[in-house]
């Protein structure tokens, strides 16, 4: 592992992290959609050194501190992490001649995680299926990881790989 796959995929995945977040914050302002609360993530994490890794619903759980903070670092890391996971599949040689194909398709796989694991664990169900409409949280999940995919390419076609 070469420590230009690391660097690539800490500035794509910063970049294409920060994409999906501008991309929410569109939603909230422009369009008054709810978005995800990081804090919960943080919440999450911060229960898991005591042994509890699913609640229901998280919101229930007693906050921890700097659970905002965790859960923004979290989701940073975690984009980061499916940067890396995307050039390693890929190659640096996709920073040299970016597609937006390969770069959407994976961050529309990356969906599974919420679908998944974190959905499941913070009480909402599998694919959001205990929340009160959960096909627009599915599209909203969808969306985001959507948007990450889209992040991926416009980073690497913006910055100088």
């Amino acid at each position: 592992m070469s420590t230009d796959l690391l660097f690539n995929a800490l500035i794509l995945g910063i970049g294409a992290t920060i994409t999906m977040d501008l991309v929410a914050l569109i939603q909230k302002h422009l369009l008054k959609q709810q978005v995800l609360d990081y804090a919960m993530v943080g919440r999450w994490i911060g229960h898991m050194p005591k042994g509890c890794f699913t609640h229901s619903p998280i919101m229930k759980s007693q906050p921890i501190a700097f659970e905002g903070l965790i859960g923004w670092a979290m989701h940073y890391l975690i984009g980061i992490l499916f940067a890396f996971v995307f050039l390693f599949i890929m190659g640096n040689g996709w920073l040299q001649s970016p597609i937006l194909w390969p770069a959407l398709g994976f961050g529309v796989a990356t969906v599974i995680a919420p679908y998944f694991i974190m959905q499941p664990c913070l009480g909402a169900g599998i694919a959001a299926s205990k929340t009160p409409a959960p096909n627009i949280a599915r599209l909203k999940s969808l969306v985001a990881h959507s948007t990450f995919g889209i992040g991926l390419w416009l980073t690497a076609l913006i910055l100088p790989f």
